[in-house]
């Protein structure tokens, strides 16, 4: 069994109701138009289901989600939801092996709403970092926090709009922007999040931006929890190599770490570091991170069940050291 917990498949529905927008967000054919950014040509292939599915044969599940960078869960409500709402038509008839995300607007928290959408089968919620950077972005959001506590299921932090200064690269958003948002949503719910919500699992995208890494410098500021790792905290390895992942399981312990591919748009890569920590990365940790059983991955993702409540969250423990392992030396490619 192997699961991808970060991709992301525009599905007619979707792509249809991009096309209908007079302002951005919005698709002129397949020339994606946003604001504050230079027009990007999006390849039909990385969004055609079937290639997709092809694509995906190795895997077992792969979860897909809104592409929160395009800024949709920030619009006003009346723009928000039939975009949300094609969004989650086109993901609930998605074939095997994907699954998905739900997706709110932080504009309309809707709890209600969400429940039902919840009770479609999605495996959690997604929401981007950008609403997730300090208290008031928590409060705003612990309706919808509050019913996956409920539920059991888990919240996925993804990069959300960024700023491109006139002038830059075209990567300039994935690597400075979205890194930055990501870090400061990691310590935003470690500072105010977990406190609100003691039994929520959360997934960051992109390693949380290598925020883990810092530990030092903010246990040096007077950060508490020295050598604590919270066991219902993960972090997917979308866009890193083995550098990366690495010290991220040095930090943290492999228990946490999961894949994410962060499909079409980069590849998935991993260290090579054995067949336990594949089991471990690609498998194990994301089913704990769903909270399933472990044939979760088998039932039919065009009209999928709720995953039950099998998981009990653990007390935090203190990770033991790491054994030293070797760099491969290889780096993804772009």
């Amino acid at each position: 069994m192997s699961i991808d917990v970060h991709q992301h498949l525009w599905t007619p529905p979707f792509v249809d109701a991009l096309r209908r927008r007079t302002a951005p967000p919005r698709l002129d054919g397949w020339t994606l138009l946003l604001d504050g950014e230079p027009p990007y040509e999006v390849n039909p292939e990385d969004h055609d289901p079937a290639v997709r599915a092809r694509r995906a044969a190795g895997l077992d599940l792969a979860l897909v989600s809104l592409s929160s960078p395009l800024g949709i869960e920030i619009l006003p409500p009346d723009e928000a939801w039939p975009l949300i709402d094609a969004y989650h038509a086109g993901a609930r008839a998605l074939p095997a092996p994907f699954r998905a995300w739900a997706a709110a607007p932080v504009t309309d928290p809707d709890p209600v709403r969400l429940s039902r959408t919840l009770d479609e089968g999605f495996v959690g919620l997604q929401l981007p970092a950008t609403a997730l950077l300090d208290a008031a972005g928590f409060a705003a959001a612990a309706p919808l926090l509050d019913v996956l506590a409920e539920r059991d299921l888990p919240l996925f932090v993804h990069p959300g709009p960024a700023a491109v200064p006139h002038g830059s690269p075209p990567w300039w958003a994935p690597v400075v922007p979205y890194v930055q948002q990501m870090h400061a949503a990691w310590y935003a719910f470690r500072a105010v999040g977990r406190p609100r919500h003691p039994t929520l699992r959360i997934c960051f995208a992109l390693l949380a931006g290598l925020a883990p890494l810092h530990s030092e410098r903010a246990m040096s500021r007077g950060a508490p929890g020295r050598g604590r790792v919270d066991p219902d905290v993960f972090v997917e390895t979308s866009s890193y190599g083995p550098r990366a992942v690495d010290a991220v399981i040095r930090e943290l312990g492999i228990d946490v770490v999961v894949t994410g591919s962060d499909q079409p748009y980069a590849e998935a890569a991993w260290p090579d570091l054995g067949a336990a920590a594949r089991h471990a990365v690609g498998t194990a940790n994301a089913l704990r991170l769903l909270g399933g059983p472990r044939d979760a991955a088998a039932r039919p993702a065009s009209r999928p069940e709720p995953l039950p409540r099998a998981h009990q969250r653990p007390e935090q423990h203190t990770r033991p050291p790491m054994p030293p392992t070797a760099p491969t030396g290889k780096e993804p490619q772009p």
